[in-house]
Order: structure tokens, then sequence, then C-alpha cells
């Protein structure tokens, strides 16, 4: 092996006999670390690679890269406690508990213990499920836009169903309500206006093609001003009245009065089912802390066809699922323990003071870390639920600010990005949001400073030279 710049690449071949190459194969196994040469020997091709030794530092380097995981914890200060994008709510250690213990070998996800006969891997939550809501059974899937796409499926095919207006929802990812009933073989009656619906406008609407009626709660908006709406308990008198089911899609989905925390009213699924609902639908990893899961709760008769519908299959959670979410509805057994045992509440109903605190530790390491060029101190905040919850409420939250000291405003916003950018670029990646030309790391969700302390004191953010 040479090491002459300005020469010509080698061959794989010789690039593949080399005593480094030989080494990683052995580590790594041949077919990746041919990959790897032949990426290095195209960039020298490009002439951005000019010897043999800068080759081989370039293999091993796209090799690390390869094999780095692409999924990784982060640091959540961003001020939305239950944020899409970051993983929603985190699990409480009994959850990743039972988790661990049937991922590493066999389980009866769908095995009668006692008879020895084929079982039901519904079984596993549905009995908790009935109890901490009050519904006659239950069925879960992936997510609650599986859950409505399913019990669309499964009681109004080739059939309407009503919906007011103001309550055609759209959620992230593009998930339409509209859209979902086509998908569903439904079709869509819409009743009312968009800010104003009443009862006489699904009485006028049901006919011998009404096969459902469907009340989504507008959970990421709020209509306010000169507004009616028809409420649970008046729908499910119009369709006892009718014999048709009434479903309600909730959202996020809580089983406990969030006043009790302190937090802003949601919907609780047993009194919404308690005022002759007929089926629910809610989430898994929302309110209710948990894994991602769409729950499926109401009557029993309905369930039952829900549970036939061949899309349930497709749309079944899996073991690691399962486990989770039987851990943490177990948990809600225990009611008064519930802020200090599941994450996300514990969070979400965090004092201020608390969350000062942490910020106030967390002060000295920042300023450490972004220099004498940033202004940084600490400043009152607000922090929302997430996820769709209770969109115009807001929690009293602290933050830590970072501010750019440029004179020009472009510079300024620039600096910001970088410094952003850096906080994501660390072994622990932080999360943070730009806002009125300050970059705010929210403390809330910062239960343990140390491991921001420790890396902040390690990595020190590099400032664009001046220009």
């Amino acid at each position: 092996m040479n090491s002459s710049p300005g020469s010509r690449p080698p061959s794989v071949d010789t690039a593949l006999s080399w005593p480094g190459i030989q080494a990683l194969i052995q580590c790594h196994g041949r077919p990746l670390v041919v990959d790897a040469v032949r990426a290095g020997l195209q960039r020298w091709r490009d002439a951005l690679i000019s010897d043999e030794q800068t080759l081989l530092a370039e293999i091993g380097h796209t090799l690390e890269n390869w094999l780095a995981p692409t999924f990784k914890p982060v640091v959540n200060m961003t001020g939305t406690v239950i944020h899409t994008n970051l993983g929603r709510s985190p699990l409480p250690p009994e959850a990743i508990t039972a988790m661990t213990a049937v991922a590493s070998g066999a389980s009866n996800l769908e095995y009668d213990l006692e008879s020895g006969q084929r079982g039901d891997r519904d079984t596993h939550v549905e009995d908790w499920i009935c109890r901490l809501t009050g519904a006659e059974a239950a069925t879960v899937v992936n997510n609650n836009a599986a859950a409505v796409l399913l019990v669309l499926s499964a009681l109004a095919p080739r059939k309407e169903v009503i919906v007011s207006r103001g309550e055609l929802i759209e959620i992230g990812g593009s998930f339409r309500l509209p859209d979902i009933m086509s998908r569903a073989g439904c079709k869509l009656r819409e009743v009312g206006t968009t800010n104003r619906t009443h009862t006489h406008d699904y009485l006028d609407a049901i006919n011998s093609r009404t096969a459902l009626l469907l009340k989504a709660h507008t959970s990421n908006y709020a209509v306010q001003g000169f507004t009616s709406s028809v409420s649970e308990s008046e729908l499910a008198s119009i369709a006892r009245q009718s014999r048709i089911p009434l479903a309600v899609d909730l959202g996020s989905g809580s089983l406990i009065d969030m006043q009790r925390l302190g937090l802003p009213a949601e919907p609780v699924v047993r009194d919404v089912l308690a005022q002759g609902v007929d089926v629910v639908t809610f989430s898994g990893d929302k309110l209710l802390g948990g894994p991602q899961a769409g729950i499926i709760a109401g009557r029993a008769d309905l369930i039952s066809r829900i549970r036939k519908n061949p899309m349930k299959r497709a749309l079944r959670c899996d073991k690691l699922t399962l486990a989770a979410l039987a851990a943490v509805l177990r948990l809600y057994a225990n009611p008064k323990k519930l802020a200090q045992r599941i994450p996300a509440l514990r969070l979400l109903s965090r004092e201020q003071t608390a969350i000062e605190e942490t910020a106030t530790q967390l002060l000295p390491a920042l300023q450490s870390w972004a220099g004498e060029e940033i202004d940084v101190d600490c400043c009152s905040t607000l922090s929302q639920i997430g996820s769709g919850s209770q969109p115009l409420d807001r929690l009293p939250s602290a933050s830590l600010r970072l501010r750019s000291q440029h004179a020009n405003k472009r510079k300024r916003s620039r600096q910001l990005r970088e410094l952003a950018r850096q906080l994501r670029q660390l072994p622990l990646p932080v999360i943070g949001r730009i806002t009125d030309d300050s970059l705010l790391l929210d403390c809330r969700c910062v239960e343990d400073p140390q491991p921001l302390i420790a890396q902040w004191h390690i990595h020190r953010f590099q400032v664009e030279p001046a220009t």
C-alpha cells in the first residue's frame, strides 16, 4: 500500500487486499465493506481523495456512518410535552420491563394457557380497558387513525355516515376524516355548518342509507364565537330513536379527569360512554401515557363486528405494544399515584418552581457551551400539551434563552439556526425552538440535568467565522 498524492485510484480488488480493509471485513462482513470501498474510490475519482491512506480513513468513516443507528434518544426542550415528531409519551419503567420480558423469547401472545388452545391477543388488554372505561368490550389496533378507519369499515360499508361539518378534522400527516371515510368504503354525509350544527340537522339527514352517526372531538383546533354543537348525550338519544350506532373519535382519550392534576379539562372516556355512546376510539400514546395504539371500546355486539373485519388483522398491534399498553393500564388501578408513575402526566403536571430550578442548574453549563458572543439567561415561558390536546391552553414553564449579539438581523437569525443545529448534533441531541429572535430551551421535560451539563462542558459551540 503506497501513498502518492495525485496517483490513479487502485482497483476494488487491490483495495480489498489491504490489511486494514481485511480487518474491516472481519469486523463488518465483506458485502458492506465492498460497498464502502466503491464509495471511497468514487470520491477519489471525483478528486475529493488523492492518496491511499486518506482512502482507508474514508472507508472506515463511511462504515461508521452506515452502521450508526439513526434512531436515538433526544432531549425534548421544545415546550411541547407530547410531541408527535419526538415519539409522543415517554413510557414508564413498568412498560419497558414488560416489553423486554416478551421480546426475548416465546410468549402467550395468542395462546390460552388454561385451555392449551389458540387465544386472542386482545385478552391481554381488554379486561383492563373495560374496567377503566365501563365499556362492554374493547379491541386495539396500531393507532387511533387505524381505529377510526376500522370502525367505519366494519360498521358502515357502502353506507352513509353523518358528521357535523365543523368536525371534519385534519390532523398531522395529512389525516383527513373525509379521506378516511372514502378509503373505508363509506359515504360522507355532512350536516350543519362550520360553526353551528343543531339536532334537527342530524334528524333531517337520517335515511334508509344511514349506517352510523360519527362525532369527532376537535382536539387540535377550536371554533369560537357564534357556535353551536350537539352533545354526545343528545346524539345518543337520536341514535337510539333511529336504531343507528353512534361512534365518537376522542383523539387523545383521557382515562381520568385531567383537572385533578391541575391540567385543562379533556373528555374522559368513561364519561363519554356513560352518555350512551356506542363506540369510542382514542390513542394510547397521548394523554393515556402509553405506547402508540388505537383503542376501540363500547358495545359488545359492535366490537364483535369490528373484530371480525378482515382489516383488523392488518391493523393489529404487535406483542411489544400490547405488553407496554397492558402495563400502563394496570398503573391506572391506583389513580392517586398516576402523576408520579406515568411520565407524560408527571411532566404535564410538573410545578413551575421545579422547572425554574432545573433551568437555573443548567444555565452556567449552557453559558460555557455557547461562549461569550451569545447571551444566555432564564425566562418564563409557556409549554403546551401537544399531539392535538387542548391547543389553546398553555402551561406555565421556564426556559433557557439564547440570543445573538449581532446587530444585523439576518446574521442574528443565521447564528440562532446554527446554535439550534449544533445542539441537534450533540451526542445527546437537544431540540429547542426559535421564536421572537431567541432560541428557547424549555426545561419542563428535563428531570435530570446532569447529562446535559456534562456534554455542554465537553462539546463547545463552534462560532462561525466573522464575514
